[in-house]
This record gives structure tokens, C-alpha cells and sequence, in this order.
């Protein structure tokens, strides 16, 4: 299964940030999304996730040859700014989550285990979401858009809240649900990107440009990328 981009445009005012996006993004792998800041990441995003209308142009899943359109369900977003509700505890908001979306939710745990699995601590667990730190939300918020097993996951800087440990600990955590999803990682740090990511594709002047990495080294492969996003800077 894949994610076909097709001529997607997306502007503001006078200023097109999106210009006619054509690419393929295919279930199991991470792709790397870098530009730099402004460069129009969170709008690719926010258009995929009908939270902004497109201009023009289409995507949709495609498996066997066959188009299917995105349903909501088909989409998990993971924003910068984690948005939970903060009057609840991290134990009634999951619970609340997996009651409401039970009919998507296969293989069901218990709520422990997705604790464990997200490797929140115990005594984290009833506190109030108000009192959890930025990186404690962000996991939270991870955590529930996992849980729903959606076909398409988009991550906007999802890590950079994160301690080293913690960072460490999300990073394996992405490699080992990958295979069930199509992962797309918006950040600006190129080190995260090289260190995660399966592919690496650059948002140059307004359209997706992949950086192929056959036959380079990582340094070769790391200049590569540092010249597409210098030539963005003086688009």
C-alpha cells in the first residue's frame, strides 16, 4: 500500500507554499520530510489531514492498483504542540480513547500495557494531564494515535520535546510499528532524520524532491542534503 501525492498546491494570499507535489510515500518505511523552518511542512501536513483545503490536486491510498480515498480513520496526526485534554488523567483519557474507537482498535490491550508499551511509569499513570510535562503529552498523544492503527501516521518534530533517553526510546518504538504504517517525520534536524528515517525527502522551493542515497556514503549523502536545503534558502 502507498500514499499517492498527485499535483497538490496549496497558497496563501499571493504566496504559494505548496507548488504542484507529486510523490509516493510506501507502507513500511519512515520517510525523513526536512526544509527548513517555513518551508511549508506543517501546510503538507495539515492538507493531508483536511485541516486546510487544497488549491488543487489529489491524494489518496493506493494498494493493487486500486485508489481508495483517505477516510479520517486512515490518518493519525502527532502535532508539534501536543493537544490532550489536560482535566483528565492519562489513565481516564486513554481509557475514554479505546472506548470511543473501540470498533477500530484490534488486538486490544490493557491500558497498562499500553502504558507499558509507550513506557510511561506507573506513577505517572493517574496523574493529571495538566501536570505532565510537554514530552510526558507529546508521548500521550503518540500513544493514542498508535493505539488507533492508522494506515497513515504524520509526525510534525515529535521528538524534539524528548530527553536523550526518552528520544532513544521513541526512535526504536517508530522502527518496530513501522512495518504497519506509512510514516511521515517532519523535522528540521537533519542528524534525527539520517539516524531514523529510511528515506529522506526535501521540501525545495514548494515541491518534494527525494535525496537518493545509492552508491553515496553518509557524509556524501549528508552534503547532498545540505545543498537541497541551502538552494531552498534562496528560493
Amino acid at each position: 500500500m502507498k500514499l499517492v501525492v498527485e499535483n497538490l498546491s496549496k497558497s496563501f494570499d499571493q504566496k504559494q507554499v505548496l507548488k504542484d507535489l507529486n510523490f509516493s510515500f510506501e507502507k513500511g518505511k519512515i520517510y525523513g520530510l526536512l526544509g527548513r523552518n517555513g518551508a511549508g511542512k506543517t501546510t503538507f501536513f495539515n492538507c493531508l489531514n483536511e485541516d486546510l483545503p487544497i488549491d488543487s490536486g489529489s491524494f489518496y491510498l493506493e494498494e493493487k492498483k486500486e485508489k481508495h480515498p483517505i477516510l479520517a480513520e486512515d490518518i493519525g496526526y502527532v502535532l508539534s504542540t501536543p493537544n490532550v485534554p489536560e482535566f483528565l488523567t492519562a489513565r481516564e483519557f486513554l481509557k475514554f480513547f479505546c472506548e470511543i474507537h473501540q470498533d477500530r482498535i484490534s488486538n486490544e490491550k490493557t491500558i497498562d500495557d499500553y502504558f507499558d508499551f509507550m513506557k510511561i511509569d506507573p506513577e505517572d499513570r493517574d496523574k493529571l494531564l495538566k501536570d505532565y510535562s510537554h514530552g510526558m503529552k507529546n508521548k500521550v498523544q503518540m500513544l493514542v494515535n498508535i493505539i488507533a492503527r492508522p494506515t497513515i501516521l504524520l509526525l510534525d518534530e515529535p521528538l524534539t520535546s524528548f530527553d536523550v533517553v526518552v528520544a532513544e526510546e521513541m526512535k526504536e518504538m517508530l522502527r518496530e510499528i513501522k512495518k504497519d504504517h506509512i510514516i511521515i517525520f517532519s523535522t528540521h534536524i537533519m542528524e534525527l532524520a539520517l539516524d531514523l528515517c529510511d528515506e529522506i525527502v526535501i521540501l525545495n522551493k514548494g515541491v518534494l524532491e527525494e535525496i537518493d542515497k545509492k552508491d553515496l556514503d553518509n557524509k556524501k549523502w549528508k552534503d547532498k542534503i545540505i545543498q537541497a536545503l541551502k538552494e531552498t534558502d534562496h528560493a
